[in-house]
């Protein structure tokens, strides 16, 4: 008989439904550039840039925005796999590490991440039971006890334990090895799962295989997902709502269909041009966008979508515009001197 294992989440949900799970404030992260052995000055390149959003319990946040916006880099912030260089992050109504609340550890057994390389993200000398069972071990779980949740999670995300767990992962198809993934994350029983561009690797079949198990089991386990995406399609299935990136800043986020029917800002609006259609009278005849993003070792004061904006104004090359809200008791907020202009 199978024993399906799940969360705890009545004792771990401190501060009820109205409480999100995670508030990000002002979050960035600059790099140096190496220069030459006579340069005097220091340069960065701005990844993230004042990063700002917080996610509902229970919710799909979707972030979405070309290479380079800093997508990826805002979840590896947030998952501590690298050091910021200042904001504040609050889970579930407690700071995190260093602000004087919930220890690191217990923060990342909280919250896991799945990554797009699915074979980079494996261990080649470990058996997929072993890697499954590996993260409960080092966090006090008894290895027969390990070993039966692995096993159990591999059922679960369809995998046979008596054909897969003594596997390795070289022996695995993509969709497969992806699967894993997924069942190692659960092993932590976290809240908050990362998936940065997931299902990005794998065939559309697969894709849709491995897009509605993330969805079975965030309703089984109440799950909160951070869902990182170059496809837009796969985003508006997934999410609940839906954030957009330029250049390391957030230039527009709310709920799904809010921003797929009435995107407010020239760069989403672009973003969702581009969307392959299958009626030949809707398919687009030319870019969306021209030219490139502006360096990130030197961006623009004002807006940093000025120069590949077709509206653009004076006041856009002076005045960096910050989050307003569009609407009367709207969930929907942009960055676009545009929308002030609509407003007045």
């Amino acid at each position: 008989m199978m024993i399906q294992v799940t969360p705890n989440l009545q004792a771990e949900d401190r501060g009820g439904p109205a409480q999100p799970l995670l508030v990000v404030r002002n979050l960035k992260k600059y790099f140096p550039v190496r220069g030459n052995l006579f340069s005097k000055d220091k340069k960065f390149v701005h990844a993230v840039d004042n990063v700002s959003f917080s996610v509902a319990k229970g919710k799909t946040l979707g972030i979405v925005g070309e290479s380079g916006c800093g997508k990826s880099t805002t979840a590896k912030l947030i998952a501590r796999l690298i050091g910021l260089d200042s904001g504040k992050m609050v889970f579930d109504g407690d700071g995190v590490a260093e602000y004087g609340g919930i220890a690191l550890k217990e923060f990342r057994k909280n919250l896991q991440m799945v990554f797009q390389d699915s074979f980079a993200s494996l261990n080649p000398r470990l058996t997929i039971e072993q890697t499954i069972a590996y993260g409960p071990t080092v966090h006090g779980v008894s290895k027969s006890e390990a070993t039966h949740q692995a096993r159990t999670l591999l059922q679960r995300v369809g995998l046979a334990p008596e054909q897969f767990a003594s596997r390795y992962p070289y022996e695995l198809s993509g969709g497969q090895r992806q699967r894993v993934n997924i069942a190692r994350a659960l092993a932590y029983q976290p809240r908050l799962v990362i998936l940065d561009e997931a299902v990005a690797a794998l065939d559309k079949s697969l894709q849709a295989q491995v897009l509605n198990l993330l969805q079975e089991l965030k309703n089984e386990r109440q799950l909160t997902y951070l869902f990182i995406s170059h496809d837009l399609h796969v985003v508006h299935y997934m999410s609940d709502e839906v954030m957009v990136m330029y250049l390391g800043q957030v230039v527009e986020k709310g709920p799904v269909d809010r921003i797929f029917n009435h995107a407010a800002h020239p760069y989403t609006q672009a973003l969702l041009s581009a969307i392959p259609s299958m009626d030949p009278n809707q398919r687009t005849l030319k870019p969306p966008l021209d030219g490139d993003p502006p360096n990130p070792i030197n961006p623009p004061s004002g807006c940093r979508f000025q120069d590949r904006c077709l509206k653009v104004m004076n006041k856009c090359r002076a005045v960096s515009p910050s989050l307003t809200f569009v609407g009367l008791g709207s969930e929907h907020t942009v960055a676009c001197h545009l929308n002030e202009v609509t407003q007045l």
